[in-house]
């Protein structure tokens, strides 16, 4: 007889159902002792594709792998129990056409046991999301800046602070809802905006430098946290952990050139006859 965890996972239909509910909190993670404390506190970790700059130093996530994508999102689901974990899928893995997508898709979901993944782009990526969701994969849409079309944008900067484009995006959201998304993460859009998808739309938004409208909000945990080298304007720095981390580094490095470290309360002694 197999014994069930007492605790439940969330799925992509409980964040669904949130819609103009609750707040969603959503916050990144991409190892495993993080989800554990992301985790207690999130209704969604994202394991996204920032990675790259947060991990690997890269100046864009365009070099971020679907191997490095699914290193990582194994790591999070386990160490966290609770929250639903949505792994990005990387730029490559999945424009090509629809069958790319779901084969991608298919080894992350079969290779991590997350719950969702989520892909980049609203009227053009409309038809993949419906191809994927038709096929059992949930899908989180993602409109507004899109990080992975850098090369394409020239610079990461704010999307609709005109009002006349502001159709292209809502477009974007009203293909991304139609097409199955169970949610959509809106970035660096203009708060009018955010708020006006937010309110037309019928999945929930999960905001990113938007709107304290949408129905729930992200952050990547490292900038959050002040660990970060540069904080995007629509961060709010809930620690300041870089500098503490520094003086624990060089208070170690200091105690092991004066010979402080370890001290008679770290090392082994000889077993007594």
């Amino acid at each position: 007889m197999s014994i069930q965890s007492s605790i439940r996972r969330k799925t992509a239909p409980d964040i669904r159902a949130r819609k103009r509910g609750e707040p969603i909190v959503m916050l990144t993670s991409y190892h495993a002792h993080t989800a554990a404390l992301v985790d207690r506190h999130c209704d969604v970790i994202l394991v996204g594709d920032s990675l790259g700059n947060v991990m690997h130093g890269f100046e864009t996530t365009v070099p971020v792998t679907l191997d490095m994508m699914i290193l990582q999102g194994a790591a999070v689901m386990r160490g966290s129990k609770q929250a639903l974990v949505v792994v990005d899928m990387p730029f490559g893995s999945y424009e090509a056409s629809r069958e790319q997508a779901f084969n991608s898709a298919v080894r992350i979901m079969k290779e991590t046991q997350c719950g969702a993944v989520k892909l980049e782009g609203g009227v053009r990526m409309a038809e993949t999301i419906a191809f994927l969701c038709g096929r059992g994969i949930p899908v989180m849409g993602h409109i507004g800046l899109t990080p992975q079309s850098i090369n394409t944008l020239g610079s990461f900067r704010a999307q609709g602070r005109n009002e006349v484009d502001w159709g292209p995006i809502e477009d974007d959201a009203k293909a991304v809802a139609d097409a199955g998304a169970f949610s959509v993460v809106v970035e660096a859009v203009a708060e009018p905006l955010a708020r006006r998808i937010t309110e037309t739309i019928a999945i929930p938004t999960i905001g990113i430098g938007a709107s304290a409208a949408c129905d729930g909000q992200v952050l990547v945990l490292e900038d959050m946290l002040g660990l970060s080298p540069r904080t995007p304007k629509f961060v709010r720095r809930y620690g300041n952990l870089g500098p503490a981390i520094e003086a624990a580094i060089q208070g170690y490095a200091t105690d092991v050139r004066s010979r402080a470290f370890p001290g008679p309360e770290h090392v082994y002694e000889m077993k007594k006859s």
